[in-house]
């Protein structure tokens, strides 16, 4: 039995690297700073380290070889999932060079309003080191905060100390549509965060309405979705009055249409603020499941986020047309690769074509894929590096320990050259 301290998790997004792992075979406990997230991620048990064709364990060699002739004889695979680390996403490219393939990420559809929001009119954001050093106020947009990233406010707000503010517990936290779930945002000296809430469909007046005030726009209503004219004031003036705010969303929680829209104004308000003099940023909450990780290796190879055809012989980039769930219901795929080294509940979107499945032991299907192939979790059964969720930094993954299982980028690359 062995204790590994400062382990990094790729699990939360946040960078969380101060975990102590207890490794007991093949067997992982935390016992130090783990969380909602990162402890199940991490004690998942250890199940099936043998592939699998057609539902018969095999050798690796022989399912490579049948993922190999799939690949062949199709004319539109697609390469879905994406959850992997650096070097199994390049070697997933590398794939879908080879062979033609559609590359889309398991959660384009929601960083979408994130992307088309970048594209369409950019937009000012900020690192974690930055909310952790500067951040007086920050306010939180339709979005529980504590569930998506469960140790945010210890890590980045409640510190001990912050290079620039003299009283880091002081800072203050603002809720706009959703409150938060549990106590984490209250301060160690009990000032309570600011919650207004709204519903998910008032939330795009709340914020319109809130750029209005803040560009000293005239409101002559006496409430913006549902929430009083005289709170929305008081939203606006403390981030005009703020030293260095932040303003945080998650595309994930923002459930309506056209959300890019709202994700747009919230961004032009961050624009809005420092036009006047003052200093704020925004903060996209991302990054689970390999997806900075899958857009980072995508963008510096193909100069577009993960969601790609290769069919032309070069890469092509569409955000609505190369959707894998609108391709497979057109009946424009003919065969799939999912890979999900992370969650055993990511499970492909369909297997009425022939599947290939490289996904993280333990993953069970309603209906058998022609070839499963379990790899290891980075982070856990090998070394790797994951991009974080301000996407500045690449968390250096440790190995844990040795259950022979071999890490995406090996599937693929065999694959590759089987293809």
């Amino acid at each position: 039995m062995t204790e590994i301290n400062e382990v990094p998790s790729p699990f939360c997004g946040a960078g969380t690297d101060d975990l102590t792992i207890q490794v007991d075979g093949t067997s992982l406990k935390v016992i130090k700073n783990g969380c909602a997230i990162n402890t199940p991620a991490f004690e998942q048990p250890l199940a099936d380290t043998q592939p699998r064709v057609n539902g018969t364990i095999t050798d690796l060699a022989t399912a490579v070889a049948k993922a190999a002739a799939i690949l062949q004889s199709a004319k539109q695979p697609l390469l879905g999932g994406c959850a992997t680390d650096v070097n199994g996403m390049r070697a997933l490219l590398a794939l879908a060079d080879k062979t033609g393939a559609v590359v889309d990420h398991m959660s384009f559809n929601n960083a979408r309003s994130n992307i088309l929001t970048l594209q369409d009119s950019g937009w000012m954001t900020t690192t974690l080191a930055e909310v952790k050093n500067r951040c007086d106020v920050l306010l939180v947009i339709g979005t529980d905060l504590e569930s998506f990233t469960p140790r945010f406010f210890e890590r980045y707000l409640w510190t001990d100390a912050a290079m620039f503010l003299e009283n880091p517990v002081q800072r203050k936290i603002i809720y706009l549509g959703q409150a938060p779930s549990g106590n984490a945002s209250s301060s160690p000296t009990g000032q309570d965060a600011q919650v207004f809430e709204c519903t998910q469909d008032q939330l795009p007046e709340a914020v319109s309405v809130l750029r209005a005030l803040i560009k000293g726009r005239p409101i002559l209503a006496e409430s913006a979705g549902g929430i009083p004219i005289t709170d929305l004031e008081v939203i606006a003036s403390q981030l005009k009055a703020a030293v260095y705010g932040v303003v945080t969303w998650c595309v994930t929680d923002l459930r309506f249409d056209h959300a890019e829209l709202t994700v747009q104004t919230v961004c032009e308000i961050v624009k809005d603020i420092n036009d006047q003099g003052s200093r704020c940023s925004g903060l996209p909450l991302v990054g689970k499941e390999g997806e900075q990780t899958a857009n980072q290796v995508c963008g510096w190879t193909t100069g577009y986020p993960a969601r790609v055809s290769f069919a032309k012989g070069f890469p092509e980039y569409d955000p609505f047309l190369f959707d894998s769930q609108t391709m497979i219901n057109a009946g424009e795929v003919d065969a799939q690769v999912w890979v999900q080294a992370f969650n055993v509940n990511a499970k492909p979107l369909s297997v009425t074509v022939p599947t290939i499945v490289l996904g993280r032991s333990g993953m069970a299907f309603e209906q058998e894929p022609d070839v499963f192939i379990p790899v290891g979790t980075p982070g856990i059964d090998h070394a790797g590096h994951a991009f974080r969720m301000d996407n500045v930094v690449a968390i250096r993954l440790k190995k844990l320990r040795d259950a022979g299982l071999p890490s995406t980028a090996e599937v693929l690359t065999a694959i590759e050259r089987a293809v």
